[in-house]
């Protein structure tokens, strides 16, 4: 048995994890309560953040919890399906299972990002990545996660916070999680700060809203 994933169940792996990613819940949700296109409202994304803007809590927090779930559940995927193609969800190589969440959970985030559905126009990964994060390393996802939490209590800036935990969470899933599965929240803590981009320059320019305000 080959201690390495192969290609085709890669390939799968991240079929799979786009697809889930690419699932726009902020999206049906607003439609399916009739508030129409979050991509009206606020700053058009479909993330919870947005979702927040129309002033139903409880939908923003749905939205939160399942754009969480879908990441967390494309990395778990990816596992299962490099432990179905190497003899059994306890058997095969560990850089298999490794590759498996790596394309897996990679995909569901690109998903959220560039959903097909919606013309490659999606959300900001944050709550996507976040699911990623705690399927690779729970210990990882709540230290990033108290940051994030910390850092917008105080400062009262969303992307401030999401910002400050994805810097914390490549570093503490460095020291929690073999390196592969480092290298994955890295790669999708870069894609989150690009997609950031416009924060970053309010944040810089300080003229970034706080929570509560508008975009």
């Amino acid at each position: 048995m080959s201690d390495t994933i192969n290609w085709p169940t890669l390939l799968a792996a991240a079929a799979l994890g786009y697809l889930l990613g690419a699932i726009p819940f902020g999206l049906l949700l607003t439609r399916a309560a009739g508030l129409g296109d979050i991509r009206t409202i606020g700053s058009g994304n479909i993330g919870a953040t947005n979702v927040l803007r129309t002033g139903n809590k409880k939908l923003a927090a749905a939205t939160l919890l399942l754009d969480g779930a879908k990441g967390a559940a494309g990395a778990l995927a990816g596992l299962l399906l490099a432990g179905l193609f190497q003899g059994g969800l306890y058997q095969g190589g560990v850089d298999g299972w490794q590759a498996g969440m790596f394309a897996g959970g990679l995909a569901a985030v690109l998903g959220h990002l560039f959903p097909v559905w919606l013309g490659f126009k999606g959300g900001k990964g944050v709550a996507t990545g976040f699911g990623v994060l705690f399927a690779v390393s729970p210990l990882a996802g709540i230290g990033a996660g108290a940051v994030w939490l910390a850092v917008a209590r105080l400062s009262k800036i969303s992307s401030a916070g999401a910002l400050s935990a994805f810097i914390a969470a490549p570093i503490l899933t460095w020291f929690a999680a073999p390196p592969l599965l480092a290298l994955l929240v890295l790669l999708i803590a870069a894609l989150i700060f690009a997609r950031h981009h416009a924060n970053i320059r309010r944040l810089l320019a300080g003229t970034e809203p706080r929570i509560g305000a508008g975009k």
